[in-house]
């Protein structure tokens, strides 16, 4: 894995179908404080070098905003050590890859497919209203909020009123074009060894995403909980009703924590004992992954003293990517793979000096 780093600079690789439209508009979206790099070879901070840029072979673009402000994040979390760090990550688009086989990839709404013709089309037409809405740079939060409650709120009802079953949900995941991101089992394993606790939190559907981690990853984690919306069925399987409070893209916080429940073994289960979510509230240090600016208030509610905040750009990234460098401490386009957090995870937890 090539990784760069450049004390005081900002690290940035360039995919190739990102080179020209980038070099074209480089000094819209970059300050000239801001460094341009490349695997070989780093350049300097002027970001000028406009055939460098299309004369490279680059898979990967990350950003760095403030690499010292970084630096010293990590420091402090490591000084702590791994009993106050917590990972906190959204599920669709963060976990799982934005594009498959360049196809869109389906989230653990978008995959279900009811059986039934009728109320499918139903979904995708709020979906092919809303959703350049949710990723609109011009629609004001407060506003944005607003249509995001109306989206969840059709969209669970056409669920029930259009006869959801348990069958159907397998038979979705088991059809559906989603998959995690390299490096996202790795993550996984790597914190259930030292017993860090994963919330995840998602605007989705949470049985949809335990069966994802059954057939996907074919095992289920310890040490994660998720934070999302849960169904309820009745004896026979179908779907009557949703458990507590709405969560969409722009709502998921901490204060949702009464809602966390581990991952269950077989689907259907009903939650077991309660977990002892204070517990998670004394780890106060976070390491937040997610790929919508909404998401950095998954933390809200919790009283951390640092906070090292990932963010994935999937889409409409000319228009966002100012907003991203901005709001989060890393940024990852093209679809990054985990395996940059894998190692982001481990400087964490490493008890040697810098």
């Amino acid at each position: 894995m090539n990784s760069h780093r450049v004390q005081g600079s900002t690290i940035i690789s360039i995919p190739p179908h990102l080179a020209n439209a980038i070099s074209q508009q480089l000094h819209h979206f970059l300050p000239s404080k801001y460094c341009c790099t490349s695997s070989p070879r780093v350049w300097n901070r002027c970001c000028s070098a406009q055939n460098k840029m299309e004369n490279q072979d680059l898979s990967k673009f990350t950003i760095k905003g403030d690499p010292q402000s970084l630096q010293n994040k990590i420091s402090q979390i490591r000084m702590a050590g791994p009993s106050k760090l917590q990972v906190i990550a959204d599920f669709d688009g963060t976990l799982t890859r934005y594009f498959i086989n360049s196809s869109r990839g389906q989230s653990s709404h978008g995959l279900l497919q009811q059986g039934n013709p009728e109320y499918d089309a139903k979904r995708q037409a709020l979906y092919e209203y809303y959703h350049p809405l949710e990723f609109s740079p011009t629609v004001p939060l407060e506003e944005k909020t607003k249509l995001m409650e109306e989206w969840w709120g059709k969209t669970h009802g056409l669920l029930i009123e259009g006869g959801l079953t348990y069958d159907t949900i397998k038979k979705s995941v088991s059809n559906a074009l989603i998959a995690f991101r390299d490096g996202v089992v790795k993550l996984f394993e790597f914190l259930e060894e030292r017993d860090i606790p994963v919330l995840i939190f998602s605007a989705g559907l949470a049985d949809i995403i335990e069966e994802v981690l059954r057939q996907k990853v074919h095992k289920s984690f310890k040490n994660v909980k998720i934070v999302s919306n849960r169904m309820v069925f009745d004896k026979d399987g179908h779907l009557v009703s949703f458990k507590g409070k709405t969560i969409h893209s722009l709502n998921k916080n901490e204060h949702a924590l009464d809602m966390a429940a581990p991952l269950h073994e077989h689907f259907g289960d009903t939650d077991g004992p309660n977990y002892d979510n204070a517990s998670v509230k004394n780890r106060t240090n976070v390491l937040l992954l997610g790929d919508h600016i909404g998401d950095l208030g998954m933390s809200d509610g919790l009283k951390y003293e640092t906070r090292i905040s990932v963010g994935f750009l999937n889409d409409n990234i000319e228009n966002n990517l100012d907003n991203y460098r901005n709001a989060f401490d890393i940024v990852y386009l093209n679809d990054a793979p985990m395996w940059e957090v894998v190692e982001l995870v481990s400087q964490l937890c490493s008890n040697e000096a810098q």
